[in-house]
C-alpha cells in the first residue's frame, strides 16, 4: 500500500513541477527543460529532481543554478498546487540524458544511411 501511495505522490509532484517550471520567468531557465527523474525520500522530506535541457549540458547546468536559487519559490508553489502534509525540500540535479540519447539517435541514423548507401552500390 505504501509503495502505491509513494508512486502516486511522486507522479503528482512531477506533474505539478513540470507546470511550475514552465511558469518561471528567469531567462537562465531553459524553456525546453524536462524532468527526467524524480526521487522522493521515504519520509517525504527531500526530493531529487533530475532535469535536462535539449540545448545541451551547459544550458542544463545554467538552468539548475537558477532553479537552486528559486527552490523556495518552487516549493511554495508546489505546496499551493498539492495538498500534502509535508512538501519536500527540492534538490535539482543536472542530467544530460536527453543530449546523450539524441547523440545515440544521430549515430544510429548515420549507420542506417551508410547501410542504405552500401545496398545501392551493390
Amino acid at each position: 500500500m505504501a509503495g502505491f501511495k509513494m508512486g502516486r505522490v511522486t507522479s503528482d509532484i512531477k506533474y505539478a513541477l513540470s507546470e511550475i517550471l514552465t511558469e518561471i520567468k528567469d531567462p537562465r531557465v531553459s524553456k525546453l527543460l524536462s524532468i527526467v527523474k524524480l526521487d522522493v525520500s521515504g519520509d517525504m522530506s527531500y526530493a531529487k529532481v533530475y532535469v535536462s535541457a535539449i540545448e545541451g549540458k551547459e544550458k542544463t547546468e545554467e538552468s539548475v543554478k537558477a532553479l537552486k536559487g528559486a527552490a523556495g519559490y518552487i516549493r511554495r508553489e508546489l505546496g499551493l498546487k498539492l495538498s500534502l502534509r509535508k512538501v519536500p525540500e527540492l534538490r535539482f540535479v543536472a542530467d544530460n540524458s536527453i543530449e546523450v540519447s539524441a547523440n545515440i539517435s544521430r549515430i544510429v541514423d548515420s549507420f542506417e544511411k551508410k547501410e542504405e548507401e552500401d545496398t545501392k552500390d551493390e
